[in-house]
């Protein structure tokens, strides 16, 4: 176990160009100029950039590294590379291995197959990549053994515009940052000098059988089941739920641990989640910035591994109808580099003056902008997990507990608040030792939950990068703080000032404070009633994008400009109508080739056997149903699928790309659900060696 223990920490980081390692191959001089520009911005000059790409070339080739790539972000949700070798031809007619400081810092992807939404013709293919000295350069290892040296980059037009999702994350970094350190300042703390927004992020997957996954055309070209019958038992005995893990889902994650290590992500916790053949991953927090690059590597990992096991990853959000389907829980704070947690409430939250105001500007923050954060966790698979009974529901609130809001409460009532004492849980075990309970519960339902020290949004979807909604909750958290900034500068008397702000917030922005069961129909009522929006539609939930307070908001911090915003709007609505045209003829092939010519198969079974069944007179009553309601299905399966072909085509027919969006929004998805329940409704009747796909308990229940 001792030889184990040194081997992790002799791994750990060693596929990343990490401080260690740049202090051990740099100049001293050049270390200290690359630390100025990552924890200061200072600029960095052609030289210092040429050693330092000479130093990370040598480390990279030492590691078996024969290609670099400026590894970047696009707004299809995935990462892109594009692989150059480090060989120059010499006179000799030999080569030498060369890197230079401009290859570092720059380089010029085709952008002409990216989406642009409109911020670029297709015929302007330029665009650039350029160098995030914040994010470490890290090493790709392939099955084959090939190494690729891949440098985080931004991701640029021609024009500068963003194209990418890293470049609006690192601005709302710098925009939080700005406002949370005058806020402190404001407060009387003149030693803090950088806040850095910071993110935990637990993973959720599933994982199936490769020889599965091959035979469902549908996983393979869609990511999720169009059609399926859950069968006899899905997750309602909650026995999946951190129980032991197979060994074999035990091998692969071990592996897949050992290979994040390498790349310096500190993969920590791991456990079965609700669903069959369902898991989680989290990692250790870190700067946001990091956590978006190390998530988008954890993603590609998992796909990878699971492959060299003969599993495949499933990160859609909803790949199995009827059970639970997969998220982010992204676990977002502040800290300050002398090591404050501003969300943290301390033993008296009552008193705590700095607390109460970045916690209210979050409450703020959320009840105003919570449009534009329904927004940042939009996408087709989203939708089919929102409000599915799971968490979390598509309305926005907020879960405090209730010791934080009886506080809050009696302050908006300007009632004196109190220090409660610690309690302690009472087991009824004397060998067990007394635990002191944390001063909110854990409130799983809610998509936006406050735990002990952080704020966890439980709403992103698992298949998308995180970049988008942690760039949206900066921005609007750098705004309220702001507000809060320009009103205690104006004032003679702080603690005064400061108190009436926390009544005000409270009083009005209190109404996204719920700590009750969000899946309760009670709770739908009771959110309309105060106002806040159930928004279940892709469509519709991105239109909060383009909404004046939504430009103005991103166009004040910099974050993001009128054409960035209007582009991706455009881009997210044109992904939206691809996949779900994507889905329609999936399903429509599926039910030509596979669904119905196994249904005819069966018909005829069963018409061969009434006949002869009548030849002895034998009773025909009951294969005679069987036949009636296998027909009755087949015929409303053959006309919806005439009219699922009839909307599609006319949806993708559509040029305006909010029409198209929403065509497939409202005339193409609702006629695959109503074919979906009558082909699985056929499953339960239809003999299983007959039927042409797996079924759900051969895939959730056989790995």
């Amino acid at each position: 176990m001792e030889t184990r223990r040194f081997e992790i920490t002799e791994i750990f980081g060693s596929h990343v160009f990490n401080y260690k390692t740049m202090k051990e191959r740099m100049p001293k001089d050049t270390y200290t100029a690359l630390m100025e520009t990552i924890e200061k911005g200072v600029p960095l000059s052609p030289a210092i950039a040429d050693v330092v790409a000479n130093a990370m070339k040598d480390w990279a080739i030492e590691k078996g590294a024969t290609h670099y790539t400026h590894w970047f972000q696009p707004l299809t949700g995935k990462t892109a590379e594009k692989h150059d070798s480090f060989i120059s031809p010499n006179r000799d007619g030999g080569v030498i291995m060369e890197f230079s400081g401009k290859q570092l810092i720059r380089g010029e992807p085709d952008a002409s197959s990216f989406p642009s939404g409109g911020l670029r013709a297709t015929f302007e293919a330029r665009g650039y990549t350029a160098w995030d000295c914040t994010s470490p350069a890290f090493l790709k290892e392939d099955s084959s053994g090939n190494v690729t040296l891949c440098i985080p980059t931004a991701f640029c037009s021609y024009k500068g515009e963003a194209l990418d999702t890293k470049t609006p994350l690192l601005r709302s970094m710098k925009a939080v940052e700005t406002q949370a350190l005058r806020l402190l300042q404001v407060l009387g703390n003149t030693t803090t000098t950088n806040v850095v927004s910071e993110v935990g992020v637990e993973q959720e997957y599933f994982l199936i059988e490769k020889s599965f996954f091959l035979k469902r055309i549908d996983l393979v070209l869609t990511g999720r089941t169009l059609f399926g019958n859950l069968g006899p038992k899905g997750q309602e005995l909650s026995d999946q739920y951190s129980g032991a893990i197979k060994d074999r889902v035990s091998a692969f994650m071990r592996d897949l641990d050992m290979e994040l290590w390498k790349m310096g992500i500190a993969s920590k916790t791991k456990h079965n989640e609700v669903a069959p053949a369902q898991y989680e991953l989290a990692p250790v927090f870190t700067s946001i910035n990091i956590a978006a690059d190390h998530n988008q590597l954890i993603m590609e990992t998992m796909q990878k591994v699971a492959l060299r096991h003969g599993l495949v990853c499933l990160l859609h959000e909803k790949p199995f109808k009827g059970v639970n389907g997969s998220g982010k829980h992204n676990n977002w704070g502040l800290s300050t580099n002398d090591g404050i947690n501003l969300l943290d409430p301390g033993n008296t939250p009552h008193d705590n003056e700095q607390f109460l105001l970045f916690l209210c500007a979050l409450i703020r923050a959320v009840d105003l902008y919570a449009d534009l954060l329904r927004a940042s966790t939009a996408n087709p698979g989203n939708e089919h997990r929102l409000g599915a009974h799971e968490a979390p529901p598509a309305i926005i609130s907020v879960f405090l507990g209730d010791e934080l809001t009886d506080i809050l409460h009696k302050i908006a009532k300007g009632e004196k608040a109190e220090k409660k004492e610690i309690k302690y849980l009472t087991i009824g075990v004397d060998t067990l030792p007394p635990l002191p309970r944390d001063n909110t519960d854990r409130n799983r339902t809610s998509p936006f939950t406050f735990s002990c020290n952080k704020f966890e949004f439980r709403m992103v979807p698992s298949s998308a990068s995180i970049s988008e909604p942690m760039a949206v909750l900066n921005t609007i958290v750098a705004h309220t703080l702001e507000e809060i900034i320009i009103r205690l500068k104006k004032t003679n008397n702080l603690n005064k000032e400061a108190s009436a702000i926390i009544k005000e917030i409270i009083i009005n922005h209190g109404r996204i404070i719920f700590n009750g069961n969000n899946y309760s129909d009670e709770w739908k009522k009771e959110a309309l009633d105060r106002g806040l929006k159930n928004i279940t539609s892709t469509v519709e939930a991105l239109k909060a994008y383009v909404s004046k307070e939504s430009m103005e908001l991103f166009n004040t911090y910099k974050v993001l400009t009128w054409e960035e915003l209007h582009s991706r709007y455009e881009v997210y609505l044109d992904l939206y109508a691809k996949q779900i045209n994507i889905e329609a003829k999936t399903c429509i092939t599926m039910i030509k080739r596979e669904y119905i010519p196994c249904i005819i198969h069966y018909i005829n079974d069963l018409s061969r056997y009434i006949r002869n069944l009548k030849m002895i007179s034998g009773n025909t009553m009951v294969p005679e149903h069987i036949l009636n309601t296998i027909s009755g299905l087949l015929e409303s399966v053959y006309s919806d699928c005439n009219k699922l072909e009839k909307n599609r085509k006319e949806a993708s027919d559509l040029e305006n790309v909010i029409n198209c969006a929403e065509a497939y929004s409202e005339n193409v998805c609702p006629v695959m659900e109503s074919i979906r329940e009558y082909i699985d409704a056929l499953e339960e009747i239809v003999p299983k060696n007959l039927w042409p796909v797996p079924s759900y308990s051969d895939m959730m229940f056989h790995i």
